[in-house]
């Protein structure tokens, strides 16, 4: 009879775990609502994207055509250490979620003791057949499963997921953010190096005008006055390109700590390169929510913060599990581990809280305001991804005609420059109008150098607000990982 009592039992438990199995009350997730435009609004020099166009797939820099920028990069992969944090919090999420896992499955606990003790002779309820001394000798084992009624478990392991996910997708947004910042300090310090091959061109001609100005000084015909001007033109200059030695200096030292180098002991010899911006094929405002990895991980955060809400519901709900404890216990005479020494125990157990003064409810609360804050990050990170792709394409279509401004401003300058030298030499016209024809073909050549390298940053701005080639299908194969993003860690660390 209680034979029966117990298989009834247990069918009892099996029918319940089969009736609530499926149970969960997470909210059905859906994605935070965005606007999204049908089209950009700007017009300008790039490439509209066709189905068959995408940036190159992680290393997008090779369109720039530069060896030493290429070899920077591998630098920066290999050592960056804000690149081996971000790989280290990947890590510690996959290992997160191992443990969510875990949680689904039985757990199985071995132990014992083997003592010696003595009662006090004064314990109560003590009788005078028990011995003053006596061994105690246990060996057991406890197996425990937690019956995930409620979806408690499967919330913590879809949160697992999420966060694992998100984690993975902040550190391909960071990886895309060091890369667009060592090319655009490089295309910074080659910048430099062009404005200071100019400078120093710059300074050998006034050096000349001021031997010539001096010639004629001392042949009667130039004023000490005119001198006087060609030396402070030439000093002048001398500092200028003083002043970008030092600004390229700060921005090598820039690139020394982002390829894991002390700055002591990094250097790149000046050298002129000719960059052109790369042809960026934009794809329409919706695909960008696929294609940047720190939108993608807002919204897993998002997806997580959605599970945690059924985990704090589930509980306001009985916590059942199932135990079995079973093993030998002597009191230290031979024969241990003997059939008469076994004991066992099994059965169900419930844990339920009748009052918390709040507490339940709180943690509820906080969980749903926690799921708010990621979807209203969700959005925000959304709004400032598409103000960035018009930030830069506005920037690329006003620079392009900029550029050619400045062009046709540079070849008027020096046409007036030869004139004005000409006329100098000719008598026509004093040294003043020389020094300010100089002044402007200088300024007209350095602000079109100045112009040319902000459309090659603005060219990897515009990489980088689009997501730089990354797309949410490289979260799909994360759970066939080990514990490190192939191709980071690896590297890192």
């Amino acid at each position: 009879m209680n034979s029966i009592r117990s298989v009834l039992r247990t069918l009892a438990v099996a029918t319940a775990t089969i009736a609530f199995a499926g149970c969960s009350f997470a909210p059905t997730y859906e994605k935070p609502a965005t606007d999204v435009a049908d089209a950009y609004r700007e017009t300008g020099p790039w490439k509209n994207a066709a189905p068959s166009d995408r940036l190159e797939r992680g290393d997008w820099w090779r369109d720039y055509h530069d060896a030493t920028l290429d070899e920077l990069q591998a630098k920066l992969d290999a050592a960056n250490p804000d690149l081996a944090v971000a790989a280290d919090r990947y890590d510690q999420a996959h290992a997160y979620l191992d443990q969510t896992r875990g949680a689904q499955f039985p757990e199985l606990d071995a132990g014992g003791l083997a003592t010696r003790n003595r009662q006090s002779d004064h314990r109560a309820l003590r009788s005078a057949t028990q011995p003053s001394y006596y061994g105690d000798n246990v060996l057991g084992a406890t197996l425990g499963y937690e019956l995930d009624l409620w979806g408690r478990v499967r919330n913590l392991v879809a949160a697992g997921k999420a966060n694992t996910e998100a984690a993975r997708a902040e550190l391909a947004s960071t990886r895309l953010s060091l890369h667009a910042q060592l090319a655009d300090d490089y295309i910074a310090l080659r910048g430099f190096d062009a404005q200071a091959a100019l400078l120093a061109d710059t300074v050998h001609t006034y050096e000349k005008a001021l031997t010539l100005t001096r010639d004629r000084f001392e042949g009667g015909i130039a004023s000490g006055l005119d001198v006087a001007r060609a030396q402070s033109l030439l000093d002048a200059t001398r500092a200028q390109a003083t002043d970008i030695h030092v600004e390229r200096a700060l921005v090598e030292h820039a690139i020394a700590s982002l390829v894991g180098v002390s700055a002591s002991k990094f250097s790149l010899p000046p050298r002129i390169v000719e960059l052109a911006p790369p042809t960026v094929p934009v794809a329409l405002p919706s695909t960008l929510l696929e294609r940047r990895p720190d939108i993608a991980a807002a919204e897993r955060r998002a997806a997580a913060a959605n599970s945690m809400i059924g985990v704090a519901r589930a509980a306001f709900f009985p916590s059942i599990s199932l135990t079995a404890t079973g093993g030998f216990e002597n009191t230290g005479g031979a024969g241990w581990l003997t059939a008469p020494n076994g004991f066992w125990s099994i059965g169900p157990r419930f844990s339920f809280a009748l009052f918390d003064a709040g507490k339940r409810r709180a943690i509820s609360a906080e969980a749903e305001a926690a799921f708010n804050e990621a979807a209203d990050r969700y959005r925000g990170t959304t709004l400032a991804a598409f103000r960035e792709v018009e930030d830069n394409l506005s920037r690329l279509r006003l620079l392009d005609e900029e550029v050619k401004q400045e062009s046709a401003a540079v070849a008027s300058a020096q046409n007036t420059l030869r004139l004005a030298m000409d006329r100098y030499e000719n008598g026509a016209v004093n040294y003043l109008d020389v020094v300010a024809s100089q002044t402007a073909a200088l300024q007209a050549q350095r602000a079109l150098l100045s112009l040319r390298d902000r459309q090659l940053r603005a060219s990897v701005g515009l990489i980088r607000a689009l997501g730089g080639g990354w797309s949410t299908k490289d979260l799909s194969d994360h759970d066939n990982d080990q514990p490190a993003e192939a191709g980071v860690r690896a590297k890192v660390g």
